[in-house]
């Protein structure tokens, strides 16, 4: 079984996120013991928004990243059962189920469940966006 960084590379639909992992620690982070959850963006939630002066910040693409990783392997079932997540900023995830799918912040998990030797991947259909000072809803409007 291959690792989560291991895996997310060879997943054809979430190169972007590969792409940015593999800029910052978290490419380290991800190929070590674990576990990890990992919510992904596929490609197409990276195209519905524009993030080009993130992906060029090391420090915000690090943080906006982190935004999508749990300490832990957080399984669909226990998924559901609750109502936050806790990433690796210490800013929860609000998880909510409807009809049968796990929708997360802004977002729809869409592929659940690829397990990893160091956690699990859920694949997203957004980005996730954390509110950091200076960056991203310091205006206060979002």
């Amino acid at each position: 079984m291959k690792s989560i960084l291991d895996t997310l590379l060879s997943e054809g639909s979430c190169q972007t996120t590969a792409s940015a992992l593999k800029k910052t620690v978290l490419a380290e982070t991800l190929s070590g013991t674990g576990p990890f959850t990992l919510f992904v963006p596929d490609d197409n939630a990276f195209a519905k928004v524009n993030l080009e002066d993130v992906l060029n910040d090391t420090k915000q693409l690090t943080e906006t990243l982190k935004y999508h990783v749990l300490e832990g392997k957080v399984m669909t079932g226990e998924m559901m059962t609750l109502e936050h997540a806790d990433t690796m900023i210490i800013k929860a995830l609000t998880i909510r189920v409807k009809d049968g799918e796990i929708l997360i912040d802004n977002g729809k998990v869409i592929r659940r469940d690829i397990e990893c030797s160091n956690g699990v991947i859920h694949v997203v259909d957004a980005v996730f966006l954390p509110r950091l000072s200076g960056w991203y809803g310091d205006c206060g409007c979002c």
